[in-house]
């Protein structure tokens, strides 16, 4: 970790915060991505090795605690006072990038749509008890991706490979539209208006399905609406 010599506490901060990867690990931490691998999955492009050095720092600083698992397999982590209280500068920079960026074709990423609504936002009150499997393919964020949820007495899970089990339901979505509704830049209506988003399946599921997800927790944040460019006549 390098230093930039100043005592000033942004300065001090910006060492640890600043760090690549830093505030994605807070994040699953503070989502309850417990162990090794869930932190990883929320995370694509994290590599092992990274993590393992990442967690060891943050052990070091304070900021987050761990424990062998009682199975003795693995360790189990979580997040000290001082890393709740660094989760609150990730929240502040949520809201800030929510309020002044815009969603760029690299950020459309569905996989991590799923794998937030799986790990934070689906209302669990409110999922079937019994199982059901929801196949999504996704067009437009790479040539395409197709995924797996598997909902089975309140939990769920997503999968990249298919498990064998029959499905239930059959969602199609273009990659950008599917990551705005969640981040809450579409209302379900206009993402499925012109067939941005399908849902094939029982009635009742299809119903269901968009009242699961409760969205993003930055998805009350207004974007502010970048000028359009004029030409000089």
């Amino acid at each position: 970790m390098r230093s930039y010599g100043q005592y000033c506490p942004i300065a001090r901060g910006a060492e640890i915060f600043a760090e690549r990867w830093t505030p994605l690990i807070i994040r699953n931490l503070w989502l309850g991505c417990g162990t090794f691998s869930a932190i990883l999955a929320g995370a694509p492009g994290l590599s092992r090795t990274l993590l393992g050095q990442r967690l060891k720092q943050l052990e070091r600083l304070g900021i987050v605690e761990s424990a062998v698992k009682p199975d003795g397999r693995g360790r189990h982590y979580w997040l000290t006072p001082a890393g709740n209280d660094l989760y609150a500068v990730c929240q502040s920079l949520g809201e800030w990038g929510a309020h002044w960026l815009e969603i760029a074709p690299e950020h459309r990423d569905p996989f991590i749509v799923l794998w937030s609504m799986s790990t934070s936002t689906f209302l669990r009150d409110r999922l079937p008890q019994g199982r059901v499997v929801i196949r999504f393919d996704f067009l437009g964020h790479r040539p395409h991706e197709r995924y797996w949820l598997l909902v089975e007495h309140g939990e769920t899970e997503v999968c990249r490979e298919y498990g064998g089990l029959d499905e239930d339901l059959y969602v199609t979505a273009e990659a950008e539209a599917f990551v705005k509704w969640h981040a809450g830049q579409l209302t379900w209506a206009e993402a499925t208006r012109d067939r941005r988003i399908q849902l094939h399946g029982p009635t009742w599921l299809v119903r269901a399905f968009p009242s699961w997800n409760a969205r993003s927790s930055f998805a009350h944040i207004k974007p502010v609406a970048k000028p359009t460019a004029t030409l000089a006549g």
